[in-house]
């Protein structure tokens, strides 16, 4: 990887950990000037960077205004949760005929992950641990173009699901959820796995849904 391309890497895993460490909340203005000094970086790759996660959804650019943490309704969050049960869906009956013993593995070890996590109180390393759960069940090489909706409603609400995981309660939830799915797919039963992944992505919205109705 090139230079440049190191420091774009870097400037946008930087703004994606001060999204989810709340940092950066919703609504919150980016200044990029400040986000390149307090990494050591020009401005050039910031841009990029801030580029990059505009088009993941995770930032708005306001003309003459600049870049701002990407605010949600619930009218936006009911949709964007509407299509990723009809995507995931879709995804996990396709992909769970395929699912062999070491992918479901490395489906375990990143539960254990988010367990760890979340008795350390490590909210960024819960997310990352549970999004490799989640994807680990829903990825198969011939449906690329769904996985990358999939990815992309999940990045349009990151910095809301980096607001629930800071709860305890919500915490120990998706840890339940999480034994409940790995469950329904250690007995290959699809049917049992869209129940429980649909259950758990409705308390998510739930969540959400009273997240976007207080004061952020």
């Amino acid at each position: 990887m090139s230079p440049v391309a190191t420091a774009q890497q870097h400037a946008v895993d930087a703004l994606r950990g001060l999204i989810v460490g709340g940092a950066l909340r919703p609504g919150a203005r980016v200044n990029q000037e400040d986000l390149a000094a307090d990494l050591g970086l020009s401005v050039a790759p910031i841009r990029e960077a801030l580029r990059v996660l505009e088009q993941e959804g995770q930032l708005t650019y306001l003309p003459r205004r600049g870049y701002f943490v990407t605010e949600l309704n619930v009218t936006d969050l009911t949709e964007i949760y509407a299509l990723r049960a009809v995507l995931e869906e879709r995804a996990a009956r396709h992909a769970l005929p395929a699912l062999d013993d070491e992918a479901l593995e490395r489906v375990r070890d990143a539960a254990r992950e988010c367990v760890d996590a979340a008795a350390g109180g490590d909210v960024a390393a819960e997310l990352a641990a549970n999004r490799r759960f989640h994807f680990g069940l829903l990825e198969a090489p011939d449906q690329p173009h769904t996985l990358r909706v999939i990815r992309l409603l999940w990045d349009s609400t990151e910095a809301y699901r980096a607001m629930y995981y800071n709860s305890p309660e919500e915490r120990r939830a998706s840890l339940d959820a999480h034994d409940a799915i790995l469950a329904a797919a250690t007995a290959r039963d699809a049917d049992a796995l869209v129940v429980e992944l649909h259950a758990h992505r409705e308390r998510a919205l739930d969540v959400l849904r009273g997240i976007l109705r207080e004061p952020l």
